[in-house]
């Protein structure tokens, strides 16, 4: 029954980096509507409104007038789960596997910049680069692996670019990164004890950096490039554990502890070319690289627990991720139909970090392609309102958690697909 916790209790608390979400492992794409569009294609090079603060922040100094972007996107995600088992050992455990696990979640984001002079211009974003939400029905087969997780990071970044020439601009920008989440799952205790529950909370703020660099080879070509830092947390929280078990009772498992976990999400180079064909049509095409192998294994360490037994096996835990590199491809077009309406398309391809050996139910997911549409619409020379749509479809991901001597196995094919809607409007001063 310890270890059975123990492993329960860390699974918690490394939901943040394993649960289904729209681009690779947990990080969130939806930083800007207009980019949506075109599958975030040409995010780092088209500098076209004020959501380049995140997208590059050298490209900044293409806005030639003060202007603010808010917008929020919507996250509409359907997962059927096929073929599912469960046991521990000759019993085989029932449970349900409705797949509904995703709520609808929205992401916001907030822009500002504003021109100092010919050379300089501040900008100020707020968004959020990671987050996930899944909550399985209260008998999902696997929830011995996870049911519930709940976690963000929202990220404020002040930035500055600096125009050198017509050719080359540099922008710069401190990120503030907040992380809390709220996560929980089931104990096996028993083929006839109710399962007991383990619930974790944790927070934290760290600061990382972002860096961007554009070069406008003619006045309609240009490439950029993005580099978006590591940021090191170290979450500090509280650890629950409830439930009857007498064996967990006797070891005075159960209780409130102090917790704490080391987690470093990674650092992203996003690179891409913008080239505006004509008038009418513009085309990108964009590359993004994350670092995910820094996801080698996670450890919780809890305190306040009992002297004994608890506390030498509860006290500090790891558990292999091992997670890879991973990469992102997209290309675009913009299509000009009069001096007031731009519509867009894009067509992305992600790889996911995680790997067959340690997929699990927070981490259902696998390579995924995403077909978006948009469009600008420019009543005035001082608004423009962005729409976009996103529809994405994974390949099966594939489960299989073996048993041990106290956590029961846990094994499905998890066909995943996600609708994304965004809408942003943009102001200029």
């Amino acid at each position: 029954m310890k270890h059975a916790w123990l492993k329960s209790s860390l699974a918690l608390a490394v939901a943040a980096c394993s649960t289904y979400s729209l681009a690779a492992g947990f990080a969130i794409n939806e930083q800007s509507v207009s980019s949506m569009g075109t599958s975030f294609a040409g995010r780092s090079s088209s500098g076209e409104d004020a959501t380049t603060v995140f997208g590059n922040p050298a490209a900044m100094s293409r806005l030639k007038r003060e202007e603010i972007s808010l917008g929020a996107a919507a996250i509409i995600a359907k997962t059927d789960i096929e073929d599912a088992s469960s046991s521990i050992g000759p019993l085989s455990l029932d449970g349900s596997n409705d797949g509904d696990m995703v709520p609808l979640v929205g992401v916001p984001m907030g822009y500002w910049v504003k021109p100092l002079d010919e050379k300089v211009t501040f900008g100020l974003g707020v968004y959020v680069p990671f987050g996930l939400v899944t909550d399985y029905e209260s008998g999902f087969q696997g929830r011995y692996h996870g049911d519930y997780s709940e976690v963000r990071v929202i990220t404020v970044q002040p930035t500055l670019s600096y125009r050198f020439n017509e050719h080359l601009s540099v922008g710069m920008g401190a990120t503030i990164n907040r992380i809390d989440g709220e996560l929980e799952s089931a104990v096996f205790t028993g083929p006839v004890t109710p399962d007991s529950r383990v619930k974790i909370k944790g927070d934290d703020v760290a600061a990382g950096f972002n860096i961007g660099v554009l070069y406008e080879f003619t006045p309609s070509t240009r490439v950029g490039l993005t580099y978006h830092s590591k940021v090191e947390y170290e979450l500090e929280g509280e650890t629950k554990i409830r439930g009857n078990n007498p064996v967990l009772t006797a070891i005075g498992a159960y209780g409130e502890y102090d917790a704490s976990l080391d987690l470093t999400l990674p650092e992203m180079i996003d690179m891409s070319v913008t080239h505006e064909l004509n008038d009418q049509w513009t085309l990108y095409a964009g590359a993004a690289f994350t670092r995910w192998s820094r996801l080698e294994e996670i450890r919780v360490n809890n305190s306040g627990l009992p002297a004994g037994p608890a506390s030498a096996n509860f006290g500090s835990i790891a558990e292999e991720q091992d997670w890879q590199d991973s990469w992102s491809y997209a290309i675009g077009a913009a299509y000009k139909l009069n001096p007031q309406l731009v519509l867009r398309a894009g067509l992305a391809l992600d790889q996911t970090p995680t790997n067959n050996t340690h997929r699990s139910p927070r981490i259902p997911s696998d390579d995924r392609k995403a077909f978006s549409l948009g469009l600008g619409y420019s009543p005035t020379d001082d608004i423009t309102v962005d729409l976009a749509y996103s529809y994405l479809v994974e390949d099966d991901a594939e489960i299989n958690q073996e048993a041990t001597a106290t956590k029961p196995s846990y094994s499905a094919t998890y066909e995943n697909s996600a609708h994304g809607l965004g809408a942003q409007v943009s102001y200029r001063f």
